[in-house]
């Protein structure tokens, strides 16, 4: 077996949540697009579509400018003309870090290490 190259492991590491219906017909979240690298924290950032990647960059610097004052509390984060809602979530097996963006935007963002 060949080993993989560094780029190759990242994407894997970065996988795409498949979205499916879990018992009791509860939807899970849709599947996540890798957007890039949090410039301030280091985070990957993801969104919920392709095309929502600028906004989901945008809202983690945001984030990452206030997060460390919110002392785990959910906090309002107003960029991209919408009002996000963001908080740390327990992953499987480390937490991360997720927004929702209310109105229109509908958005999810997440920042995981």
């Amino acid at each position: 077996m060949r080993p993989m190259k560094p780029g190759v492991a990242a994407a894997l590491g970065s996988a795409v949540v498949l979205a499916a219906v879990v018992a009791g017909g509860t939807p899970t979240p849709a599947p996540l697009v890798f957007c890039g690298t949090d410039a301030a924290s280091g985070l990957g950032v993801s969104a919920d579509r392709a095309g929502s990647c600028a906004v989901a960059l945008e809202v983690a610097a945001a984030y990452t400018r206030i997060v460390q004052h919110t002392r785990g509390a959910p906090a309002e984060v107003r960029t991209a003309g919408a009002t996000w809602v963001c908080r740390e979530r327990q992953g499987d097996p480390d937490p991360y870090l997720e927004c929702l963006g209310g109105g229109n935007s509908g958005g999810r963002v997440t920042l995981t290490s």
